[in-house]
């Protein structure tokens, strides 16, 4: 009796571990503050985005080269910072559209501590920026990438946007969770739940879901499932050799330029 007492004992510490440190586990926190031309993007500029709490965002900013072109607003995942994403987006300037690469809120020195609202209250910073540049709610794309995904897919519900790409995207943080500390019974800890399975019925732009057969991190179900519940027009690739953080090995940004082009047009 008394060592079921103890595994008990054991188990409930483990679990109550997992729950005080789980921000920690979800947000890895980074205060470079990187410079375009260092990454190979000298057209793009650092800019600080304000938010309606009152931080300062750090972001890279290169606006559409011409009045109509569609502008990208890239959504980077929970670790990492914006510099990282250089290569992922040079493809969409090159290929004329505008870009907003967005910096969270606990990251590049902007202060503040990371939860759902946090990074919510940060997409809508994101999002009132690029309108307030005069770009049309039909020209902007919402690109999320990972966590950022949820931060999209949230965005794309409550504003008028022209399409929606989401890059190795889940369900919800609950069910996440859940499948990797499935002994813990996560799904009922989580503080930042990041539904978007609530979020995804409520968006009218079409979208693209993009996710790696071999991702482990977040398996390619979580993405089939969220692009199941959404309503069309969507398109879904699943790349058969690609896991989490290589998908652009494997030609995304062609496919999102495709997808793209059959919505929005060149």
């Amino acid at each position: 009796m008394a060592y079921i007492f103890g595994a008990l004992a054991v188990y409930v510490g483990c679990i109550a571990v997992l729950y005080a440190a789980q921000r920690s586990l979800l947000y890895h926190p980074d205060q470079s503050v990187p410079d375009p031309a260092d990454y190979g993007v000298p057209q793009m500029t650092a800019i600080r985005v304000g938010t309606a709490d009152g931080y300062a965002l750090l972001a890279w900013w290169r606006p559409p080269p011409a009045q109509g072109s569609p502008v990208l607003i890239y959504f980077h995942g929970n670790a990492g910072h914006i510099g990282e994403r250089a290569d992922k987006i040079r493809d969409y300037m090159d290929a004329g559209f505008g870009v907003l690469l967005l910096s969270y809120r606990y990251n590049a020195g902007s202060g503040g501590a990371p939860s759902e609202d946090a990074l919510l209250a940060d997409g809508r910073a994101a999002m009132a920026f690029v309108k307030a540049q005069g770009i049309a709610g039909r020209r902007i794309i919402v690109y999320g990438e990972s966590l950022g995904t949820a931060v999209a897919v949230a965005m794309a519900a409550t504003h008028d946007v022209g399409a929606v790409v989401l890059e190795a995207p889940f369900s919800s943080m609950a069910e996440l969770a859940q499948h990797h500390y499935w002994y813990a019974a996560a799904r009922w800890l989580v503080r930042d739940r990041f539904d978007s399975m609530a979020r995804i019925g409520e968006i009218g732009a079409p979208l693209l879901v993009v996710h790696g057969r071999l991702d482990r991190l977040i398996p390619p179900r979580f993405g089939q499932t969220l692009y199941d519940a959404a309503s069309p027009p969507k398109e879904i690739r699943l790349i058969e050799q690609a896991q989490h953080n290589d998908l652009l090995d494997y030609g995304l940004p062609q496919i999102v330029l495709r997808f793209i082009g059959r919505y929005l047009g060149s």
